[in-house]
């Protein structure tokens, strides 16, 4: 059964959410995984669905009018979709430190650097205690490569600044 990975982006509001399961619905899809959030007065969502190839095309297009309600959609059709995992051991990572320009961007190279896949990322920044500045926070599923040990992978890390907080555990 092919699959459909549908991004949504539009102003957020009421049954926006209810619309696409409705169109999901209407041509058999089954809605399997979703991230959503409301972001800036945005809604941004990614989602898994299911489809029977016979109606992947008319749920293609029946996503695609709501864009007559403000709703960009972009569907990518993956119809060699399996179930197996890739190889390399999952690991979940928590970060914390002072926010400044950058800190993603270092991240990123770092897990790049080392064929490190990011799986999930989510981040934030708040407003620290007793008006210090900002702290930055994220969350991520990272799928290392064989070979690769995560005291390792911590150490490269770490390096990137003293002042960043990083927490790994076995998913």
């Amino acid at each position: 059964m092919p699959s459909l990975v549908v991004t949504l982006v539009g102003s957020d509001r009421p049954g926006l959410v209810g619309s696409v399961s409705d169109v999901i619905q209407k041509h058999n899809g089954n809605w399997r995984e979703s991230r959503m959030a409301h972001l800036a007065g945005q809604f941004a969502g990614i989602m898994l669905v299911d489809v029977p190839e016979a109606d992947t095309e008319s749920l293609i297009g029946g996503l695609n009018l709501l864009s007559s309600q403000g709703l960009k959609v972009v569907t990518e059709l993956d119809a060699a979709r399996t179930t197996e995992e890739s190889a390399g051991a999952v690991w979940s990572v928590n970060v914390l430190g002072n926010d400044r320009p950058g800190i993603i961007r270092e991240l990123t190279q770092t897990l790049a650097a080392h064929d490190v896949n990011v799986e999930e990322l989510l981040t934030e920044c708040n407003d620290a205690p007793h008006g210090g500045g900002q702290i930055f926070t994220a969350k991520a599923q990272l799928r290392l490569p064989e070979g690769l040990t995560i005291e390792f992978l911590q150490d490269e890390l770490e390096r990137l600044a003293t002042d960043l907080m990083i927490d790994f555990a076995a998913s």
